[in-house]
């Protein structure tokens, strides 16, 4: 993990989900950033290791999460530190004119996006040609493209976020909690007092076990 900000932690969660992944490295430039996010992970199950450096705390991992907050074309990932058969999903590149993998990287890996259009002008692949070649989400999950094919392909999940995915999310988990004890009405815009420690909210309405 790249960035220890307010998304942090949902993304550690989200990769457990779908892949069992409880190890978690973690380099920040804030190290407060970092002791937050191992303090909300462990009780939590996760083994969390404070990287000393980028290149650390990618170095041998199965899975990168870039999502830092720099609204500039930084590169927070090397091309030279991703290794053979690592995936990496690139969350932080967001609005036009931020993105954070050395366009290299882009060369070499296989990328995969939402949608096209939005993402050649707010993702990564906005420092690459208009003809740069992409695959949709769709596409993999209907069978009409590959996903991954080899242990060795390095592939880039370019996320930019698609409204059409919030929306559906909302409306399946309105539906699923509605008339149970888990729905609840709360006031959508969170005001958390450390603005990285988003997840802080969760855990302060939910105790640790249930």
């Amino acid at each position: 993990m790249v960035g220890a900000g307010s998304q942090s932690e949902f993304q550690a969660l989200g990769m457990r989900a779908a892949l069992g992944i409880r190890e978690v490295s973690v380099w920040d430039t804030d190290p407060a950033a970092m002791a937050k996010l191992a303090g909300n992970l462990e009780p939590l199950g996760f083994d969390v290791r404070v990287a000393s450096s980028g290149r650390d705390a990618v170095r041998g991992a199965d899975v990168v999460t870039t999502c830092t907050a720099d609204k500039s074309h930084a590169t927070v990932l090397a091309a030279d530190w991703v290794e053979p058969g690592m995936h990496l999903n690139a969350i932080g590149g967001d609005c036009p004119g931020k993105t954070e993998l050395d366009p290299a990287v882009l060369l070499t890996a296989d990328v995969f996006v939402e949608y096209t259009p939005q993402t050649r002008v707010e993702g990564e692949i906005q420092v690459m040609g208009p003809d740069h070649p992409v695959t949709e989400l769709w596409e993999v999950v209907t069978g009409r493209a590959p996903g991954r094919t080899g242990p060795e392909q390095v592939t880039v999940f370019d996320s930019v976020g698609f409204a059409v995915e919030d929306f559906s999310a909302l409306r399946f988990v309105r539906d699923a909690v509605r008339g149970t004890p888990w729905a609840e009405q709360i006031d959508l815009v969170a005001e958390p007092e450390d603005p990285k420690d988003l997840f802080g909210m969760v855990t302060a309405l939910t105790p640790i076990g249930t």
